[in-house]
């Protein structure tokens, strides 16, 4: 546990470098008239993240949390499988959306997830499963209007398309 500390420290610091850089392709600063740059929101988020790093950097070096004392392994072998499970059914759901669409594989995930991993009733997995692809749908493709993948359900859209755009 304590390596694995120090390493994802290191290693989100080096990412939070490398978001800062190029987040400074674009003005990070206020233009006058304008407000912030496009930079700025991701660049300071960035610059928060690695003064957070260089924290628990500094908190391993001291061993000051109770991480950077634990001798307990990173990933048990129940750790391991449940990992294998969750990165497996991520896979899948990812491969899906190819297929069935944004909206016919998280549905299919969260179902899976939230009720054979979670271990929760059929009722909260089904109104999760129902509820986040009708709050995509009004989310990404009425209020921010970006289309998301549908594969071959596409066509089942359209009368949706001739209400809302």
């Amino acid at each position: 546990m304590r390596i694995a500390e120090l390493v994802m420290a290191v290693v989100m610091a080096v990412f939070s470098v490398y978001l800062m850089w190029k987040s400074a392709e674009l003005p990070i600063g206020w233009l006058p008239g304008e407000g912030p740059g496009g930079g700025a929101f991701p660049f300071w988020l960035s610059l928060g993240m690695l003064v957070c790093c260089v924290a628990i950097i500094l908190r391993w070096v001291a061993k000051a949390s109770p991480l950077s004392q634990s001798t307990v392994p990173y990933m048990t072998p129940e750790t391991v499988k449940r990992f294998l499970l969750v990165a497996g059914s991520l896979t899948a759901m990812i491969a899906l959306i190819h297929v069935i669409g944004v909206y016919g594989a998280v549905p299919l995930f969260l179902v899976f997830y939230v009720r054979f991993l979670g271990r929760h009733s059929w009722t909260k997995a089904g109104a999760l499963a129902a509820c986040t692809p009708v709050a995509m749908f009004f989310f990404f493709e009425i209020a921010l209007t970006k289309t998301l993948p549908k594969g071959f359900t596409e066509p089942l859209f359209y009368p949706l398309y001739d209400i809302f755009l």
